[in-house]
């Protein structure tokens, strides 16, 4: 029990992965969806910090995987399975996809958060990962920290506090 935790941080279009007892951190989740996936008995969790959803908007060159939510989940499970995780005992948390900014001609191009939301849930869903636990939408912005070994995601949101999933 003397084990000191460092906390992990992931940046935005970012992605990262921990064994307990540390922890991983990811801010400034506006838009943008913070999706944890852990296996509990093996404490291992990854944390990738989505900012849009199909990686088809990509503008050439050099694909950051991490940014987009049809790769990086793909790449999460991957690297999770690479350190020990079993495919069969991933379980998910997310939160974040807010809709950060009210625009007069709501385009569906402008919904990027909630359309993050659903990017993040269909490849879950595709990989067959279930969703313990989500603090989607709204118009506020959060943090992020998840504990591997007691798989609590803790939700720190602007002028909201602080919950737990």
């Amino acid at each position: 029990m003397n084990e000191c935790a460092q906390v992990i941080k992931v940046g935005i279009a970012d992605m990262n992965m921990v064994k307990a007892p540390d922890l991983i951190r990811t801010s400034g989740l506006g838009s943008c969806v913070g999706v944890v996936i852990y296996d509990q008995v093996k404490e291992l969790a990854g944390l990738a910090h989505i900012m849009l959803p199909d990686s088809s908007l990509a503008k050439g060159g050099l694909l950051n995987i991490a940014k987009f939510a049809d790769t990086a989940v793909k790449e999460l499970v991957n690297q999770l399975i690479q350190n020990g995780s079993r495919t069969y005992a991933l379980k998910a948390k997310i939160a974040g996809g807010a809709q950060m900014f009210q625009f007069a001609n709501s385009s569906d191009l402008m919904r990027i958060g909630p359309r993050n939301v659903e990017a993040v849930k269909h490849e879950l869903a595709s990989l067959k990962i279930p969703i313990l636990g989500e603090d989607v939408g709204g118009n506020s912005g959060r943090t992020i920290e998840f504990n591997p070994k007691t798989c609590i995601l803790k939700i720190r949101t602007v002028n909201k506090g602080i919950s737990e999933l």
